[in-house]
């Protein structure tokens, strides 16, 4: 008979996710980001908040009753706080959730060129914030054939047109501007590397913050590889998707730190499933206790980020 511990309780709770909101507000609003004039970092995160629970809805990431995906996602997101200095990373944050809730419902769906081009336009615009996204543009690629099972050639020539989307606009503004060129320094910054694996850019906070997110991430794979057996095929290919880009993620990140705060937010969009995972679907006694100390590492983490803002 399966004990119900805390961790259970928690991430089964209808109250967990308007809880976490209470408690990201309150963290917002001690951090000064309402006087800060920070208002459209705290609605874009909310936004997020909303898809990363669209994202789980749909895709029944968690074969149970559980809001612990959105939660898990407020939570890691308002951890690294220092993230809200740029907004971008917030756009980053939503267009990443937007992209996957598009490209995992075309899950052995090879027919559906339509929903294919929306996720790329989608990861086209993120390029135009993040340019170094067209890295895994191939990655993704493979994971169109070996994960969604929907890849072909017509699937590979919509997402290319729905990738381009975004710059067809920005190179007619630069034709009628006058500065045809407008767009070519944006694609420089690929070849532009910063120093290999240079940590002395990064700041404290910002390790602490990555180290933590990055151990959550592994215990979630573990976890996962560990007890993917209890769910559905469609389910563990998407989780593998989430493994495989957050290895990714952390090869680049310990190669370009200079790039953390927008890798950060892509880890931590890949991570919140794999944790929720791990907190709703375990119920051991070591688990149970991984999952207080998880909660006291956050808030000690939290509040020294937050702490440094003063």
């Amino acid at each position: 008979m399966n004990v119900k511990r805390f961790q259970n309780k928690v991430a089964e709770s209808r109250i967990a996710l308007p809880a976490t909101a209470v408690y990201v507000l309150t963290m917002c609003a001690l951090s000064g980001m309402f006087g800060g004039g920070r208002w459209w970092q705290v609605a874009l995160l909310g936004f997020a908040g909303y898809l990363m629970f669209q994202l789980n809805n749909v895709n029944a990431l968690i074969r149970i009753f559980s809001r612990m995906v959105s939660c898990s996602y407020l939570v890691l997101m308002t951890m690294a706080f220092f993230l809200f200095e740029d907004i971008a990373n917030s756009i980053i944050s939503v267009l990443a959730i937007a992209f996957y809730i598009f490209f995992f419902s075309i899950y052995q769906e090879g027919r559906a060129v339509g929903r294919i081009f929306y996720a790329f336009a989608i990861l086209g615009t993120m390029s135009v914030i993040f340019v170094q996204t067209l890295y895994f543009v191939p990655i993704i690629w493979v994971l169109l054939f070996t994960n969604i099972m929907a890849g072909n050639v017509r699937m590979i020539v919509a997402s290319l047109l729905g990738l381009i989307l975004p710059y067809w606009f920005i190179a007619a503004y630069g034709v009628f501007s006058g500065n045809a060129l407008l767009i070519v320094p944006h694609f420089e910054a690929l070849l532009e590397f910063g120093p290999l694996a240079d940590w002395q850019v990064v700041s404290r906070a910002e390790i602490f913050t990555l180290c933590f997110v990055a151990l959550l991430s592994i215990t979630g794979m573990i976890h996962f590889r560990l007890n993917n057996y209890k769910d559905k095929i469609r389910t563990r290919m998407l989780f593998e998707i989430f493994s495989v880009m957050n290895l990714c993620l952390m090869v680049f990140i310990a190669l370009q730190p200079n790039l953390i705060e927008p890798l950060l937010t892509l880890l931590i969009v890949n991570t919140a499933p794999m944790i929720a995972h791990y907190i709703a679907l375990t119920n051991t006694k070591v688990t149970n206790v991984s999952f207080y100390i998880i909660i006291l590492i956050t808030l000690g983490i939290t509040i020294g980020n937050v702490w440094t803002l003063f």
